[in-house]
C-alpha cells in the first residue's frame, strides 16, 4: 500500500518546526516528505492534508489501560488512601473479561486523542495484549509485580515472566515486553534482583513507579537509610533499560543518578495534581540530561488518556516549578509527548518523527476549529490550544486506526455499552 498525505502543515521532528509538505507512506514506513506537490509516483491513497497538522504519533510513557474502570469510583482522595482502601480492594475483584473489556475502553480513548504507543503495566496482561492486537496500537506491556511479603515473590516473578516470554515481540513485533516491580515499598531487593537478572536475560526493560510521594521518600530512607534512586542504583536495578514512573521527588545528585544511567522518567502531571504529589522538577531533568517522556498514568488517577491535554499541563507545570515562562518551551513539550516517549518504550529509532525509514505511526490535527484561529505558530497552538478531540486521523505502521473521527479497528459503541454493563458489579 503507497498513501499520499498530501499538503498538510508538517512536523517532521519537533526541532525542525512546521513545513508544507507531502509525506508518502509506503508499507509500514514513512519513504519521504516533501514540499508539496513534489511526491511523485502512483498512490493507492491520497489523504489531503490541507488546513491539517501532521504530527508523529504520541507516546503515552506510563499508563494502567484497564483502570478505565475504576474512573469517578475513588475521587478526592490523598495516594495512600486511595491505593490501599479503595483501588487494591476494587482490584481483587477483576477477572480477565473485566480487564480485556476495559482495556478495550482505553484504547478507544488512546485512538480517538492521538495515542499511537504506550506502556503499560496492570494485571491479567494477556488480555490487555489481546486487546492492543485488535486494536491495532504498539504497546510495552508488563505485569505489575506486587510482593510486599515473602511468600509472593515468587509466584509474582513466574508470572511476570511468564507474560514476557509469550508475549514479546507479539502482533507482528508491535507488542514488546518489560517486567515490572511495581515500586520500591511493594518490592523488596530479593525481587528488585531477580527482576533484574531476569531482564537481563530476556533483554528487556523495567518499568516502574518510583519517588512519586514525599511519604514514600520519607520511609524508604527510614528502612534503608537512603532514597529509592540511590538504594536502586546500588542493587545495580540501573544496568538495564528503566522507566521510571512520577520522579516527583527527587534530589540534584538523585537526577545526576538517572541521567547517567540513562533511566527514561515517564512525567504524570494529571495524576501528580490529582493525588497531590507534588510537581515533579522536569525542566530539571532536562536540562540534566535525563530522557522525560510524559504520561497520563491510569484513568482513576486522571481521568483521561489524552495525551494532548497532558503535553499542554506538562509544559505548564515546568514553567511553575523553574519559576520560568521559557522552561519547557512547546518544542520541547512536544518531543516528550513524541520522541522522548519513544525512546523510553525502546523505539528511538523507528518512532518520534516523520521520516523516510521510520515507522509510519502519526497523527492528523485538524486545523479548522475557532481556537486554532489566527494561526501564528501552529505548533505552539498544538501544545497550548490543541485538545484530543481535534485529532481527526490516526495511523500506526502505514494502517489506518482512525479517519475522519470514524474508528476503523473497534466497535466504540459495541465496547461502551459493555463496560457500563460490568461496571455495576464495582459500584
Amino acid at each position: 500500500m503507497r498513501i499520499l498525505i498530501r499538503g498538510a502543515a508538517v512536523v517532521p521532528k519537533p526541532e525542525e518546526g512546521v513545513l508544507s509538505a507531502d509525506v508518502v507512506v509506503e508499507g509500514k514506513r514513512f519513504a519521504g516528505v516533501f514540499p508539496t506537490g513534489e511526491a511523485g509516483g502512483e498512490f493507492d491513497r491520497v489523504i489531503e492534508g490541507e488546513g491539517k497538522l501532521l504530527v508523529p504519533g504520541f507516546v503515552n510513557a506510563h499508563t494502567h489501560l484497564p483502570m478505565t474502570l475504576f474512573r469517578g469510583l475513588a475521587e478526592d482522595l490523598a495516594l495512600r488512601e486511595w491505593l490501599e482502601e479503595r483501588i487494591w480492594p476494587a482490584e481483587r475483584k477483576l477477572t480477565p473479561e473485566v480487564v480485556y473489556w476495559f482495556a478495550l475502553l482505553g484504547l478507544v480513548e488512546m485512538i480517538r486523542t492521538g495515542t499511537t504507543a504506550f506502556a503499560d503495566m496492570y494485571f491479567f496482561m494477556e488480555e490487555v495484549g489481546k486487546a492492543v492486537e485488535e486494536a491495532g496500537l504498539r504497546a510495552l506491556l508488563s505485569y505489575g509485580i506486587i510482593a510486599p511479603t515473602p511468600d509472593r515473590i515468587e509466584p509474582e516473578l513466574k508470572k511476570a515472566e511468564a507474560f514476557a516470554r509469550e508475549w514479546n515481540g507479539a502482533a507482528e513485533g508491535r507488542i514488546r515486553c518489560a517486567l515490572s516491580p511495581h515500586a520500591p515499598y511493594t518490592c523488596g531487593p530479593e525481587v528488585w534482583k531477580e527482576a533484574v537478572r531476569l531482564a537481563k536475560e530476556l533483554k528487556l526493560p523495567l518499568h516502574t513507579h518510583l519517588c512519586e510521594t514525599r511519604h514514600e521518600v520519607e520511609a524508604h530512607r527510614e528502612a534503608y537509610g537512603k532514597g529509592p534512586v540511590q538504594w536502586l542504583e546500588e542493587l545495580g536495578a540501573f544496568a538495564v533499560p528503566v522507566i521510571a514512573a512520577h520522579c516527583v521527588w527527587v534530589t540534584e545528585k538523585d537526577i545526576d543518578i538517572l541521567a547517567a544511567h540513562n533511566v527514561s522518567v515517564a512525567h504524570c502531571p494529571s495524576s501528580n495534581l490529582k493525588l497531590a504529589s507534588g510537581i515533579a522538577p522536569v525542566w530539571a531533568m532536562v536540562k540534566g540530561g535525563v530522557n522525560v517522556a510524559i504520561g497520563t498514568d491510569g484513568a482513576a488517577s486522571n481521568n483521561t488518556l489524552d495525551m494532548v491535554r497532558e503535553m499542554r499541563l506538562a509544559a505548564l507545570l515546568a514553567k511553575v516549578r523553574a519559576e520560568d515562562p521559557r522552561a519547557m518551551p512547546a518544542p520541547e513539550a512536544l518531543k516528550s509527548a513524541t520522541q522522548r516517549g519513544a525512546a523510553a518504550l525502546g523505539w528511538a529509532k523507528d518512532l518520534g518523527a516523520i521520516e523516510e525509514g521510520h515507522l509510519a505511526d502519526c497523527v492528523l490535527l485538524d486545523l479548522g476549529a475557532a481556537h486554532f484561529a489566527p494561526g501564528h505558530d501552529p505548533l505552539a497552538d498544538l501544545v497550548y490550544t490543541a485538545c484530543g478531540a481535534d485529532v481527526e486521523m490516526v495511523m500506526v505502521g502505514g494502517e489506518i486506526l482512525m479517519e475522519g473521527r470514524e474508528l476503523q479497528t473497534l466497535d466504540e459503541e459495541k465496547i461502551v455499552a459493555r463496560c457500563r454493563e460490568l461496571a455495576r458489579k464495582f459500584r
